[in-house]
């Protein structure tokens, strides 16, 4: 039956169709082939550059000659001029949202006496925060740049040790980090100016734009931070495989073959792709030194440019779930008796998806940070598994000089210097946190007025005790 069917007269009429479409969807194949793959390692990192450049975060895009297709790094006047614009923007808007009052989005669901002081500490955190981050992203941008030439120049060394970079892993984790922040990013906002509208409240228009600002920017540089520890984790990868495949080689060899030339290894990875490339043992423990020295001159560029940011977004971050947190518990534990025109639901929505928000940036930053320092710390095992089993005095010299240089270089991101960014950082936000709340509740329970009343009573007590003083 399936043969008879096989062999009946087809419509000629279909033919052409079949032909039109086929020739049309290859053009749109190759495109979008195209958009998610790279070949060098400026195009990798083309869709987190040129989102940085539109807000104003750096003055250089990425760049692409029309005649060897190369990519590279373009500075242009319009990129100073245009930081420079959103600094000022920015500043204008929170300027407005402080004449208004200390206008925010808490302040629309109630207004206390804690929540007035609340509301100040987050917008004056959140105008210094954002201007440091504008400030630390756009005037050091030489270490981002020598940053990068680090990691071509440790490209070009790890191709000699048989090591072909597979760019479009970068390309793709850069658009699913951009992509997962913008959604995120709009899905908040839109909801919480969504549920502002339903309630009839009408915020400014500055207050929309510092809301938004605040966010996206944060996001970015969060975005850009993570796309940068996995550009040291990926080479961290790349090293630990070929030390990997040289002690692979000395178990299934002989002790006659451990003298002779080696050949890399010949798979293929999530990172990388190793080709065979014979080189002698001792030349490739050198050159491994060599990218291992390189990646972690290329770390330390990175956290110099990244630690003031990262302190300013931890800290932002860590302020804004303290009051979040007091006030879902407050209401969650029936002690306020605030009178808001919004309902209980959507009052602890709020200020819970905002806690949950500043949580993931949190958790995107340590992360990345610790998987990068992880692989690592996984370096000297593989040295010191090689040490071992090497009979060669020239390759024992070799691993022992890479041990010294693992014990003085090591992988280290900081927030200033004040505090290391890794899972232990959980346990210290924990720590702090929990005290904070304590203090807040204690803080409620002791008020006569039970930490609620009008927000403005500050205010107006302190202009009262001002005029009886004149």
């Amino acid at each position: 039956m399936d043969i008879e069917t096989a062999k009946e007269p087809v419509d000629p009429t279909d033919t052409p169709d079949i032909e039109v479409a086929s020739g049309l969807c290859q053009p749109l194949r190759r495109r979008f082939r195209r958009f998610f793959t790279a070949k060098q390692l400026y195009e990798c990192l083309r869709p987190v550059f040129h989102v940085t450049y539109i807000h104003g975060l750096t003055s250089f895009y990425i760049s692409c000659d029309s005649k060897t297709g190369r990519r590279a790094i373009k500075k242009t006047i319009f990129g100073y001029i245009n930081g420079t614009m959103h600094i000022a923007m920015f500043v204008f808007a929170y300027s407005l949202t402080i004449y208004n009052n200390c206008e925010s989005v808490a302040s629309y669901f109630f207004r206390s006496r804690i929540t007035y002081f609340g509301d100040m500490m987050q917008i004056v955190s959140g105008f210094i925060g954002v201007t440091v981050i504008y400030l630390t992203a756009f005037v050091p941008n030489h270490r981002l740049e020598r940053c990068l030439q680090k990691f071509h120049t440790m490209d070009v060394q790890l191709q000699t040790v048989g090591v072909k970079i597979m760019y479009s892993k970068v390309l793709r984790f850069s658009y699913m980090v951009l992509i997962s922040m913008f959604l995120v990013n709009v899905l908040f906002t839109g909801g919480t100016f969504s549920v502002l509208y339903s309630s009839q409240v009408a915020p400014t228009l500055a207050l929309h734009f510092t809301f938004l600002i605040q966010h996206t920017v944060i996001a970015i540089a969060i975005a850009l931070f993570s796309c940068f520890t996995y550009l040291v984790e990926m080479r961290l990868v790349m090293v630990n495989k070929v030390l990997k495949n040289l002690a692979h080689q000395w178990d299934t060899r002989t002790l006659k073959a451990v003298a002779q030339k080696q050949r890399s290894l010949q798979c293929l990875d999530s990172f990388s792709m190793y080709t065979i490339v014979t080189k002698d043992p001792a030349e490739i423990i050198q050159e491994s030194m060599e990218i291992h020295h390189l990646i972690c001159e290329a770390a330390a560029t990175a956290n110099k440019y990244f630690t003031y940011q990262l302190l300013t977004i931890i800290s932002i971050a860590f302020l804004i779930i303290v009051f979040d947190a007091y006030y879902v518990l407050e209401t969650l534990l029936g002690k306020s008796k605030r009178e808001s025109k919004f309902k209980t639901v959507e009052f602890v929505t709020f200020f819970s998806c905002q806690m949950i928000l500043y949580l993931i940036a949190i958790i995107s930053i340590v992360e990345g940070s610790n998987r990068a320092i992880k692989k690592s710390e996984k370096t000297g095992g593989i040295v010191h598994s090689l040490l071992n089993k090497t009979k060669s005095a020239e390759v024992k010299e070799k691993l022992q000089q890479f041990s010294m240089q693992l014990m003085h270089l090591k992988i280290n991101f900081t927030a200033a210097g004040l505090f290391n960014i890794d899972r232990t950082l959980y346990f210290t936000i924990s720590g702090a946190l929990t005290t904070y709340l304590i203090i807040l509740l204690q803080f409620t329970s002791n008020s006569p007025n039970n930490g609620y009343g009008n927000g403005s009573s500050c205010c107006e007590t302190f202009s009262n005790m001002t005029n009886h003083t004149l």
